[in-house]
């Protein structure tokens, strides 16, 4: 782990091979493996507004195209738009009874004002949008005020909205149509089952027949989808003239807009600040992540407003915390330094903690090739795409099964192959010769100020408190390094883990690669 201001000094390596802090990676239980948010399957769990907290079904959420019907963002600085309410004074329409009567409990109130000239007048609250930030407001760009605060404020025309409409009904035509085609394919090239007789293979009926017994019309064939044409978009040598008023008016930057306002309206990209409309805040979303064993690691609380997880596997919660505490000045050719090393047990279990070589390239090979291997044959049989049917005989037939069940079952997702470590090491490290022990974490002793005495300790451990433990270990640079360049260092950190996800305590031994950076060289 790392500290707030030293955020890349201590990394530790994922089983895909890419290095991350240990605050930024997972641990799974199921698997016993350390994950980084690459190699971990993000799913969306709730769609919900960060301004009105309204939780939004995923469905609802589309139809909306992500965005909050409620609240507005400025189109000048992004900020979140308030609403504000004006009284205006309007007459009293007679008939209207509606009116009349919100008139006639207006004017009963203090408010109200009454003119002998142009008959009865009240008091009518508006309500508009001002942004607290830049003090801009509907008013600016001419959008009329309206009667409630929750009111519909006009939007601008989209110019290719019609476009847009056509070009997604044909798309999502085209979309079904081959999904119908594959399904009719899928439907000729199964297997007729003989293992296992349903009614009509027993009985001799038709299925045609059985529906007319018991009273149920007869089944049709779903109609066949048709693509919906569309008009291609074909290029023109039809274009505006430039106005003329852009070489001859002087330019005021004051009503051009900027590139982040444009950007921020894609559909009409105003280039004027009199274009600027306020756009609906996007939805923000809760997501989980899922281990490729198929398990949880991340599953937040179903309430927008609950910061809370239901599942909660952070690597810092299970694996044990190496800090970069000091290190002795690095010089090119001088003598061996000493670096000073902090592990902490997070967990409530003793640990048992030794520090061992990095593998060489072909045991680090030989690892990727397992891991890759064991990985794809996981999810191959989730996925149930392995089947052993004693009824198939053939081989073509086995291949139209296997072909349709891993159509029509889960399909087996995508296994990256693990890489190997991008870190090179240009630093020897005196690593301890004997393991070491690491107590529990317990707090009521993390305010507890006194020390115990390490004299039963190894020689490297040079300071204890807790499940805290400081090392002590020599370190020299390779001769290879070049004056002003960093120095990493790294180990294997092999621990103990009880892991007591099937309900009875199981100790296992786990092993993660860490690398450090000690600074430049002197």
């Amino acid at each position: 782990m790392a500290l707030f201001h030293l955020t890349n000094r201590v990394e530790y390596a994922c089983v895909c091979g890419l290095l991350n802090p240990l605050t930024n990676m997972y641990f799974c239980k199921h698997c016993s493996k350390l994950r980084c948010g690459n190699c971990v399957c993000h799913e969306v769990d709730t769609h919900f507004c960060l301004n009105c907290l309204e939780n939004i079904p995923s469905s609802e959420a589309r139809i909306r195209k992500n965005r909050c019907n409620t609240c507005f963002n400025c189109p000048s600085c992004q900020n979140l738009l308030s609403v504000r309410s004006s009284s205006v004074t309007v007459p009293l329409a007679k008939d209207n009874p509606a009116v009349a009567d919100d008139a006639k409990a207006a004017v009963s109130s203090p408010s109200s004002t009454s003119s002998p000239a142009s008959g009865k007048q009240v008091q009518k609250k508006m309500y508009y949008l001002a942004c607290l930030t830049c003090r801009w407001n509907s008013r600016d760009i001419g959008l009329p005020d309206q009667t409630v605060a929750t009111g519909q404020w006009p939007e601008p025309e989209h110019p290719s909205a019609t476009r847009f409409v056509q070009l997604f009904d044909h798309y999502r035509s085209v979309a079904l149509h081959d999904k119908q085609e594959r399904q009719e394919l899928w439907r000729r090239k199964a297997p007729r089952p003989t293992k296992y007789p349903n009614l009509t293979d027993r009985t001799g009926l038709t299925v045609e027949i059985l529906r007319r017994q018991i009273g149920l019309p007869e089944a049709k064939a779903p109609p066949k989808l048709t693509i919906i044409p569309i008009k291609p978009a074909v290029a023109s040598d039809e274009v505006d003239e430039l106005p003329i008023a852009l070489l001859t008016e002087k330019l005021n930057l004051n009503t051009v807009s900027t590139m982040q306002q444009r950007l921020a309206q894609p559909a009409t990209q105003p280039t004027t600040v009199a274009q600027l409309y306020p756009q609906h805040k996007l939805l923000s979303i809760k997501r989980s992540l899922r281990c490729q064993c198929d398990h949880n690691v991340i599953k937040p609380d179903y309430n927008p407003t609950s910061t809370k997880y239901r599942i909660a596997l952070f690597a810092a919660y299970h694996v044990p915390d190496v800090r970069f505490v000091q290190c002795d000045t690095l010089r090119h050719g001088g003598a061996d330094a000493s670096v000073v090393l902090r592990i902490t047990n997070p967990t409530i279990n003793e640990m048992t903690i030794s520090m061992l070589e990095l593998p060489t390239a072909e045991e680090e090979r030989m690892m990727i090739e397992e891991e890759y291997e064991a990985a794809v044959a996981l999810a191959t049989a989730r996925s149930g795409t392995t089947t052993s049917s004693p009824t198939v005989a053939s081989s073509s037939t086995a291949t139209a099964m296997r072909s349709l069940n891993s159509s029509l079952a889960k399909q087996v997702p995508l296994i990256e192959r693990p890489r190997p470590v991008g870190r090179a090491v240009n630093g020897q490290l005196q690593l301890p010769d004997s393991s070491f022990h690491v107590r529990q974490r317990d707090e009521a002793g993390l305010i507890d100020e006194i020390v115990p005495a390490t004299m039963f300790a190894p020689k490297f451990v040079i300071w204890r408190k807790d499940n805290h433990a400081a090392l002590r270990l020599a370190v020299k640079p390779n001769a290879d390094v070049q004056v002003g360049d960093d120095v990493w260092v790294g180990f294997s950190l092999q621990y103990s883990y009880t892991n007591t996800i099937m309900g009875q305590p199981k100790r296992q031994a786990l092993t993660t690669r860490v690398y450090i950076n000690l600074g430049k060289l002197q």
